[in-house]
């Protein structure tokens, strides 16, 4: 029998995504979380819905309604299909589908807009549930892993003994969901290998989330110090040496240790951008470590903000061990500012040592803070290295990651009739 998918002709579903061709690419992305959600999932999957808009797709999103009611809304031209919803008991800034009737509302959906591709961003509920019915449509599906165990560990309130074994059954439970997409992805090469590690026996493709070079860029070099003078005045933060980090203020993000270097850096300010269930642990640890005078707690800070908050800082440091690629650190690469990260997971391969910033090792503020003092202490070097964390950015355009995933679509519609042995 042959194998040549060139000489079929594509019947059904695979028919009308042919017939669409040079119409348009239509994509059902899901997703568990979504704006108004604050991380990096949530972010990463509205850029990317808004970013295929742009480029002429169709573009429809299925997600949890933040009120609970199921409704559908037009917002940046991405057409959101939000469906009935429910607080999470594990966590109050969660909510979660309601499964019962889910499946239905899939098919007929499915059915109606015939999509080139279904994306999903986790395998949750959502994404779990819409793989299954899309694979019983003969519609591909591609799927983004941004998950580590260690991010739901907190949230679940999973107790430390418990947690080797859920990291493992978690382990199980994505790849049982993964083996039966069509193609998978995640953002770096780092978080590539540890699918495969964790015995995931399918390739897996590192698309970088990618970051809008135009809205992320360093101030004018002629007023680099005045224009973070000026900034930091607006967001009431003291006129000296700044450290930032921008991101939730969750146990796995370990925070803690940026505000205990601060005891071996007196010079130094820490600000952090964004809000958590540790916030105010971190207070009480401020206080205890007699640093609370030199770290702001800046909150939300509204989206329009958010450019200008990277350009007020010195550098940017983060602790996470738990990063897949961390768009908050593409963001201050993009800004132009020095990075000094934890050395774990996907945060090296965002950092070139000496020439855009320094890792430390994990649990070490002593170290931190003396790859803080390396950065801003000379201001000619500091520049230096936030000139390359630009340069560095520029291999992570967005434009770049959503050409790549429009390619991927096309490619996995074209073989998903001859694997499911669609005639």
């Amino acid at each position: 029998m042959s194998t040549s998918f060139a000489q079929q002709s594509p019947t059904g579903p695979a028919r009308i995504r042919a017939e669409r061709g040079r119409h348009g690419t239509k994509v059902l992305i899901g997703t568990d979380t979504y704006p108004p959600d604050v991380n990096g999932a949530a972010y990463f999957t509205a850029r990317l819905a808004r970013g295929l808009v742009e480029r002429g797709a169709e573009v429809h999103l299925l997600c949890p309604s933040p009120s609970g009611v199921p409704h559908v809304v037009v917002r940046d031209g991405v057409i959101e299909h939000r469906l009935r919803s429910m607080p999470s008991l594990a966590h109050e800034s969660v909510r979660l589908a309601l499964p019962p009737g889910v499946r239905g509302h899939l098919d007929r959906l499915l059915e109606r807009l015939r999509p080139d591709a279904v994306h999903i961003q986790n395998h949750f509920l959502i994404g779990r549930m819409l793989a299954r019915a899309a694979h019983d449509h003969d519609v591909p599906v591609i799927a983004t892993n941004h998950f580590m165990p260690e991010n739901l560990f907190d949230h679940l309130r999973v107790p430390r003994p418990l947690r080797p074994y859920t990291a493992r059954l978690a382990w199980w439970d994505l790849g049982r969901v993964l083996s039966r997409v069509e193609h998978v992805t995640t953002p770096t090469p780092a978080a590539a290998r540890l699918l495969l590690d964790q015995g995931f026996a399918r390739p897996v493709e590192p698309v970088s989330c990618g970051i809008d070079l135009d809205r992320f860029h360093p101030l004018p070099a002629r007023s680099t110090v005045s224009g973070r003078r000026r900034l930091r005045g607006r967001f009431g933060l003291a006129d000296r040496t700044t450290m930032l980090f921008v991101g939730r203020l969750d146990e796995e993000k370990n925070a803690d240790e940026l505000i205990r270097s601060l005891v071996h850096a007196p010079d130094v300010q820490l600000a952090l951008a964004g809000q958590g269930s540790h916030r105010g642990r971190l207070e009480e640890l401020a206080e205890a470590e007699r640093v609370a005078d030199r770290v702001v707690f800046l909150g939300f800070v509204a989206h329009e903000d958010l450019p200008d908050v990277y350009r007020c800082a010195d550098v940017f440091t983060i602790a996470g061990t738990a990063e897949l690629q961390s768009i908050a650190t593409l963001e201050a690469m993009a800004s132009g500012l020095p990075i000094v990260a934890v050395d774990a997971m996907a945060l090296p391969h965002l950092v070139e040592e000496g020439r855009n910033g320094y890792l430390y090792p994990p649990g070490s503020p002593i170290e931190l803070a003396a790859r803080v003092d390396a950065v801003v202490s000379d201001e000619a070097v500091r520049a230096r290295l936030g000139e390359h964390s630009r340069s560095m950015a520029e291999r992570h355009r967005l434009e770049d990651s959503l050409e790549r995933f429009e390619a991927i679509y096309r490619r996995a519609g074209a073989i998903v009739p001859a694997q499911r042995g669609t005639t």
